[in-house]
């Protein structure tokens, strides 16, 4: 959706005969919606499914909502070892979003990872990391 707003927005601009803002907005276009895509976060899943899936394998919860630059420095900081995370986005579950409030009196910040059931808001990449299990 943000590239096809992206193409008609640089394309009226083109026909009013202003190019170079079209060639500047185009690629802001098509990078809001890299950040926003499914592929920079691995798919989401509701709080409940990923804290059953956490007691089992043990791997971290990550509540995360789109748009937000600190999850996206911890997707991007964790780079491959993001997809052993689970990740749940508050604005498509209210299950999430209200733990996450109840994590962080009343407010929605996020990334919340919660670890063997504790929340840590905004937490270090180079921790989340460590709290991944070893054996797969």
């Amino acid at each position: 959706m943000f590239v096809l707003c992206g193409v008609g927005a640089a394309t009226a601009l083109v026909l009013r005969g202003d190019p170079g803002t079209a060639a500047v907005l185009l690629p802001l276009f098509v990078l809001f919606a890299a950040v926003n895509s499914p592929a920079v976060f691995p798919r989401s899943i509701t709080a409940e499914e990923a804290r059953r899936r956490s007691a089992e394998d043990g791997r971290p919860v990550v509540f995360w909502r789109p748009g937000c630059a600190y999850c996206l420095r911890l997707r991007l900081r964790l780079g491959l070892g993001a997809r052993r995370l689970h990740w749940v986005d508050i604005w498509r579950d209210a299950a999430g979003a209200a733990l996450v409030r109840e994590a962080n009196d009343g407010n929605e910040t996020v990334p919340t990872v919660l670890v063997a059931g504790r929340a840590h808001t905004n937490p270090d990449p180079a921790w989340v990391r460590e709290q991944l299990p070893h054996s797969r």
